[in-house]
C-alpha cells in the first residue's frame, strides 16, 4: 500500500521502491502538483520570500520591543541611584521626561508590536498560505525544494533528496563506511 500524500509505502521505509532502491526524489510535499509552470513556482516562491523578510522584522520588532523595556527598567534603578546619591534634581527631571515614556505619541512598545501584528503581519500570513493553497496545492518551500534538486549530486550520500534517505557509504566524501573505523584510528 502506497500513500498518496507522501508515496511512500507503508510496509516499508519512507520511499522504498518495489525494487527496495532507496527512492531518491524529494517527498511529495516538495514535488510540484501537475500543471503549475515554472512563473507559477517562482512568484509563489517570491510571496513566501517576502513573507520570511516580514518574519525577519517582527523578530527585529519584538527585540524592539524587549529592549525598550529593559532600559526602560534600568533607568528606573539609575534614578533610585541618583537619588540615593542626593542629585535629586537629575533624578527627578528623567524620571518625570522619560521614564515611562511613550516611544511615539499614545504607544508604548506592546502597542506597537499588538497593531503590527493586527493589521500587517497576521494579514499577510493568512494572503501567503491563500495564494500558496490556491497556486501550488498549499506546497511550502516548492521553490526551494527545486533549487535544491537542481543543485544536488544525485547519488551522492551526502545529497540525498529526504531526510529519510540518508545512507551509510560515505567512501565519495573521503569519509569512513558504516562500521568501520576512519584512517589512522
Amino acid at each position: 500500500m502506497t500513500d498518496e500524500r507522501t508515496g511512500d509505502r507503508a510496509d516499508g521505509h519512507p520511499g522504498d521502491r518495489p525494487d527496495d532502491r532507496p527512492d531518491d526524489r524529494p517527498d511529495r510535499a516538495h514535488r510540484r502538483p501537475p500543471g503549475v509552470d515554472d512563473a507559477t513556482v517562482e512568484a509563489v516562491g517570491k510571496v513566501t520570500e517576502a513573507l520570511e523578510a516580514t518574519e525577519r522584522a517582527r523578530g527585529h520588532l519584538y527585540s524592539f520591543h524587549q529592549m525598550t523595556g529593559r532600559s526602560d527598567l534600568l533607568l528606573g534603578e539609575a534614578v533610585e541611584l541618583l537619588r540615593e546619591a542626593g542629585h535629586a534634581e537629575e533624578a527627578e527631571l528623567l524620571e518625570t521626561e522619560i521614564l515611562g515614556r511613550n516611544v511615539i505619541p499614545g504607544h508604548w512598545t506592546f502597542q506597537i508590536v499588538e497593531g503590527y501584528d493586527s493589521h500587517y503581519y497576521k494579514p499577510f500570513t493568512r494572503l501567503e498560505e491563500r495564494v500558496r493553497d490556491r497556486l501550488t496545492g498549499g506546497l511550502k518551500h516548492l521553490y526551494e525544494a527545486e533549487m535544491k534538486e537542481a543543485r544536488r549530486t544525485h547519488g551522492h550520500p551526502a545529497h540525498t533528496a529526504r531526510p529519510d534517505t540518508t545512507r551509510t557509504d560515505t567512501t565519495r566524501t573521503g569519509t569512513a563506511r558504516a562500521g568501520t573505523a576512519p584512517p589512522g584510528a
